[in-house]
């Protein structure tokens, strides 16, 4: 039918124009035999960009999550990406386990990430969910050295990069490598982003207020309106 025929043209035509909000084109999918059926249209859109409406660097293209972050052009040469890359991984983990560790000693009761290393300053012993630990402070610092110098130096002898980024291994007593190991990496890198924001914020907060993140966590649910960032007399300089 005539009519049938101009929406199903003016429907391709109007697609092939619009953009999506992701600042990506839509591109349409002819799927059906029948010519006086209006085509399906299928778009292939991808993350948006930190910056609405800004071009993603070609050389973050195939980068996971990139969200096309890099005003400075510091990842342009490909030595320099690589290293950026590994160092957000690297600090990710270690941010995921330092607020994992703070917030799990508090919980449990064991105390506060801002009073469990003063014993190193103050005199005394340190302790393990509230189990003395029978090693002096120099006794910790030799154990520790010797422990990341052994591991970084297996890591950072590896020539291939996927490798010093994701060594693998027998160790997955949970077997989450047995999945879809795309979307696990992806799920690795935002949860690191987030612990490191999270701990700059809990370092922050603790200068701010002398308040530990459960203490900060019940004042603020307790008056929302009274005790937050904007309250807090250090945060805003007015």
């Amino acid at each position: 039918h005539p009519l049938v025929a101009f929406t199903s043209a003016a429907t391709m035509q109007t697609a092939l124009l619009q953009k999506s909000c992701l600042g990506q084109v839509v591109r349409p999918t002819l799927r059906s035999n029948n010519p006086l059926r209006a085509p399906h249209v299928r778009t292939n859109a991808k993350a948006g960009n930190w910056l609405p409406g800004s071009e993603t660097p070609s050389y973050l293209e195939d980068l996971p999550a990139s969200y096309g972050f890099d005003p400075l052009g510091l990842g342009k040469t490909d030595s320099s990406l690589e290293r950026f890359t590994e160092a957000e991984l690297m600090n990710g983990r270690w941010a995921m386990l330092g607020i994992a560790g703070a917030l799990g000693a508090e919980v449990l009761g064991f105390g506060d990430w801002y009073n469990a290393p003063l014993w190193a300053v103050n005199g005394g012993s340190p302790t393990w969910f509230g189990v003395q630990v029978p090693f002096s402070l120099e006794t910790l610092l030799a154990i520790e050295f010797v422990a990341m110098a052994g591991a970084e130096s297996l890591r950072g002898a590896q020539e291939d990069p996927e490798k010093r980024k994701y060594p693998g291994g027998p160790f997955d007593p949970a077997g989450l490598a047995k999945g879809d190991s795309t979307t696990a990496k992806l799920k690795e890198l935002k949860n690191g982003r987030l612990a490191m924001v999270a701990f700059i914020g809990i370092v922050a907060q603790h200068a701010a207020n002398g308040l530990t993140p459960i203490e900060a966590l019940k004042a603020h649910l307790a008056s929302p309106t009274t005790a937050n960032f904007a309250t807090n007399g250090v945060s805003l300089p007015f």
